[in-house]
């Protein structure tokens, strides 16, 4: 009996301590939460404050753009935000749009977020000194994950660090997978427009109309935003340059490693097909009607929608996409605006069969083997000596297909008919990882440059790897590379053109193809454009070349899957 109650005096006290430690936290948060002089501020909705960050810069996490897109709002076009009395305390960081969990033993886990469908949410970082009258260069952020993951409020998509350069960064959320582009002909029918599925793209948009009225309250420039994003981010944005509903909310845009162009990515399903996909989900989910659909669980969805193999993903509609991006761009119909546009050295659709070549007789074999009679025309363009020259011309094979091919095709998509000019650039940085680390998803020792690398350099976030556990080992180069990619796009925010004093571009010319190159140091390279020609009307199944590296999701398996999104 009397070990008894020393056990129980023992766990009470256990109890206690934790609970005195969790209270200790909780005002040692509270004691280190400062507010923010001159909040509240009023935008549309209703007054919000923020606080100030421990790295001197401006928070203001998780305020609504658009009602929660639940139960009738379920798979129909983002609604009014309505107005709320008091002040909103934008302190922290909104639920990730209802996605699958990455695995703790992911590349890119920082941590477990929540998910829902109530997801509508915004992130805004501004310079300690910013205040209404300042009229700064604006920054918004579509974050990747091949449309069926992603989340704005992923440290990798911080924008503290950048913010301090001078700009407005916001982060939005956007729905993804079976919520974000699931299709209906009874949601067709109720929409006004005639068109349905593409939720996750009018979110943004939707996002990028609340910036133009409200973001002057944070001392940004409703006329100055640019759009920046990678993967799925990129080629958001690129099929928002071609839509009409997006017209006049940016002037700017960046896209890291993806595009509608160049025949990496599929260019959509029509709304008829995609319909199909609303249907079978419907029939999965045993419900006769989209009412019932919209009123189960969300979890009973995302099964439902895993397990029938739900296809998911941007669809030309008619409406948002009234052709393929292709067709817009070929008749000028796109925003014409400023470009920056690129990839990683071993991004998505860079590992070719040829790649692996390391002698000669290697490269001959793999090209015959690869493209049939048309090797004869690629070993003129690119004839080998011997075994060093095989594995630099496997390199080069390697490092411009792929990703790099919708890049420059997104450029030469850009100058033909507009009258903007556009910029190329590849990055080429290993990032040092610490030794002995290990991921489920990528193998340090053969990963490169992958895709989704030059993020963390890009913002300015690369700390956020050592969050959870050490797996970089940062050097002094990598924060000077950094530093220097950020004034690239804030250079390119403020005036329409990336050159900095540190890192020069040239505007894409088709007949002088020159990019600039950001690894191990920064420097410019003319493209072998015959080379590039021949790669990209002899494309090789991205599906192919990059199944080792995707992951098994079959919620839309007619896009790339890369785990590092």
């Amino acid at each position: 009996m009397g070990i008894e109650r020393n056990r129980l005096a023992r766990y009470l006290a256990v109890i206690m301590l934790c609970g005195i430690t969790s209270l200790h936290f909780a005002v040692l948060r509270a004691q280190t939460t400062r507010s923010i002089p001159g909040d509240p501020l009023r935008i549309e909705s209703g007054l919000v404050s923020g606080t100030m960050g421990t790295d001197g810069v401006k928070e203001y996490l998780g305020i609504p753009f658009a009602a929660p897109p639940i139960r009738e709002n379920r798979w129909r076009a983002p609604q009014p935000v309505q107005r709320w009395d008091g002040v909103l305390t934008a302190n922290r960081m909104p639920a990730e749009c209802l996605q699958r969990l990455r695995s703790t033993t992911t590349n890119q886990y920082f941590g477990d977020e929540l998910s829902g469908e109530d997801c509508l949410y915004l992130n805004i970082w501004a310079p300690a000194s910013s205040k209404a009258t300042n009229r700064l260069p604006v920054i918004v952020y579509i974050y990747g994950g091949a449309f069926y993951i992603g989340s704005a409020s992923m440290p990798l998509y911080g924008g503290g660090e950048i913010a301090k350069k001078g700009v407005i960064y916001v982060a939005v959320n956007y729905r993804v997978g079976v919520m974000g582009f699931t299709a209906h002909p009874e949601a067709t029918k109720e929409s006004g427009h005639n068109a349905s599925g593409n939720w996750g793209l009018l979110d943004q948009i939707a996002a990028l109309e609340w910036v133009k009225r409200n973001i002057a309250a944070f001392g940004g420039d409703p006329s100055n935003v640019t759009l920046v994003g990678q993967s799925a981010g990129s080629m958001s944005i690129n099929i928002l340059q071609a839509s009409p509903l997006a017209k006049g909310l940016f002037r700017r845009i960046v896209g890291m490693s993806g595009s509608m162009l160049g025949g990496a990515i599929p260019s959509g399903p029509t709304l008829a097909t995609a319909e199909t996909q609303g249907l079978k989900l419907q029939q999965a989910l045993k419900v006769t009607s989209l009412k019932e659909m919209r009123a189960l669980s969300s979890d009973k969805v995302f099964a439902a929608a895993q397990a029938a193999g739900i296809q998911s993903g941007p669809i030309v509609d008619g409406y948002l996409l009234p052709e393929s991006v292709d067709s817009i761009f070929k008749q000028g119909k796109q925003s014409d605006v400023p470009l920056l546009t690129g990839s990683t050295a071993n991004d998505i659709g860079t590992t070719p069969p040829m790649r692996a070549a390391t002698t000669a007789e290697q490269f001959r074999t793999l090209a015959i083997q690869s493209y049939g009679t048309a090797s004869d025309e690629l070993l003129k363009l690119c004839p080998v000596q011997d075994d060093a020259d095989a594995r630099q011309k496997a390199e080069l094979i390697g490092e411009n297909s792929g990703f790099a091919i919708s890049a420059r095709e997104w450029a030469r998509a850009q100058v033909k008919t507009g009258k903007q000019p556009a910029y190329l650039y590849l990055f080429t940085r290993v990032q040092p990882f610490t030794p002995g680390v290990t991921f489920s998803d990528l193998d340090p020792k053969t990963a490169g440059a992958y895709h989704t690398s030059d993020v963390p350099y890009w913002l300015g976030t690369y700390e956020s790897f050592n969050l959870i556990r050490r797996t970089r080992d940062w050097t002094t180069w990598d924060r000077e590379l950094s530093n220097d990619m950020q004034d690239v796009i804030v250079e390119f925010a403020k005036t329409g053109n990336p050159s900095t004093s540190t890192v020069k571009f040239t505007a894409y010319d088709p007949a002088n193809e020159v990019r600039a190159t950001l690894g191990d140091k920064i420097t410019a390279e003319k493209l072998d454009s015959k080379i590039m020609d021949f790669l990209l009307v002899h494309p090789l199944s991205v599906g192919r070349d990059d199944r080792s590296r995707r992951e098994a999701a079959p919620e839309n398996p007619g896009l790339p899957r890369n785990p590092r999104d």
